[in-house]
């Protein structure tokens, strides 16, 4: 992969990042803060220091380099001194994994969040929601619904469902279906603004990139079969049958649509209707039993923390009335 691909991925990754984020060295655990992403440099600074630290995207080549051109992971020990931030920086991107217990930096298959960053990557914290609060949006519920579905039936073994409950799979596969890509269609419109150069722009769960497709569409007949005729083409080789034509020729004649139309039959399946109020009834379901679960857990979690708090109090106490000569 080339690395401006790499790099502008970093760029985007730093963009989404709060302000505060603390990013910490891999070997000294020393945390700083990211003060500017600029296309030639990013610029650092320690919370020890008042002055900042231009890391300079050359070096950052080097780096992606060096990672990349063995299968082994590589050493962050083989570091300068001063160059642990650049391997921080450098795990902002979802491809490129650090090992606190190794002290490695790897080039991976399986994307991952930068274990060096104390934030949460790729999320505008601007439009995040609230914890607990659900989406308004029709394929949330669907799909939960769709999950409560597969939860309870054996989706690999089809055959040995029941009737219904395979209309019932059928219906919420097409809602999500349905659904999901409506908001696809959404999202590929707001990246079509913003990918580039087709350069391919990496995500924690993939990657998209920026492509074209050509449709032809023919122009005027006037105009083709004239063009065509002066380079000695028959315009009968490249007319053919209209089926408009046709249907409107049946309607003035005694021929069946079956003697001028070769007529194949298949089946298929639909769906007829959707029972809201039951899927809006099983979905408030799922949701208190889910915020039950969520309650009983924090209960427990808890009456946990006040058992430790005792049992720690407890302890304090019996050593500072025990006096040991």
């Amino acid at each position: 992969m080339p690395f401006s691909g790499i790099w502008h991925s970093i760029l985007d990754e730093t963009d989404q990042l709060p302000a505060d984020a603390t990013f910490r060295t891999p070997l000294s655990n020393k945390p700083f803060r990211l003060e500017d992403a600029q296309e030639h440099r990013v610029l650092i600074s320690y919370r020890d220091q008042e002055t900042t630290i231009p890391l300079k995207r050359e070096q950052f080549e080097t780096l992606y380099q060096r990672v990349t051109d063995t299968p082994q992971p590589f050493d962050l020990h083989r570091l300068p001194a001063d160059a642990e931030p650049y391997a921080t920086i450098l795990s902002l991107h979802p491809l490129f994994k650090i090992d606190g217990t190794d002290n490695t930096i790897a080039y991976t298959d399986s994307p991952t969040p930068s274990s060096l960053v104390d934030a949460a990557l790729s999320v505008d914290t601007d439009s995040e929601n609230d914890e607990g609060e659900e989406p308004d949006l029709p394929l949330y519920s669907d799909s939960l619904l769709l999950i409560d579905a597969l939860e309870r039936y054996d989706p690999t073994a089809l055959e040995t469902m029941e009737t219904a409950e395979l209309v019932n799979l059928y219906t919420l596969y097409s809602d999500v279906q349905r659904n999901a890509n409506d908001l696809r269609q959404n999202v590929r419109s707001l990246l079509l603004d913003r990918l580039h150069h087709d350069q391919p722009v990496h995500g924690q769960y993939g990657s998209v990139q920026r492509t074209s497709r050509r449709n032809r569409t023919l122009k005027d007949d006037e105009t083709v079969l004239k063009l065509l005729e002066a380079q000695g083409i028959d315009y009968e080789r490249v007319t053919s049958v209209d089926a408009s034509k046709v249907d409107d020729a049946l309607k003035v004649t005694d021929l069946s649509v079956s003697e001028l139309y070769e007529i194949n039959e298949s089946q298929y399946v639909r769906k007829a209707d959707v029972d809201e109020e039951w899927k809006e009834s099983r979905h408030q379901g799922l949701k208190d039993h889910l915020a039950a679960v969520d309650s009983t857990e924090t209960t427990e979690l808890q009456q946990e923390i006040e058992d430790l708090e005792a049992r720690i109090e407890e302890l304090t106490s019996f050593k500072s009335g025990t006096d040991f000569d």
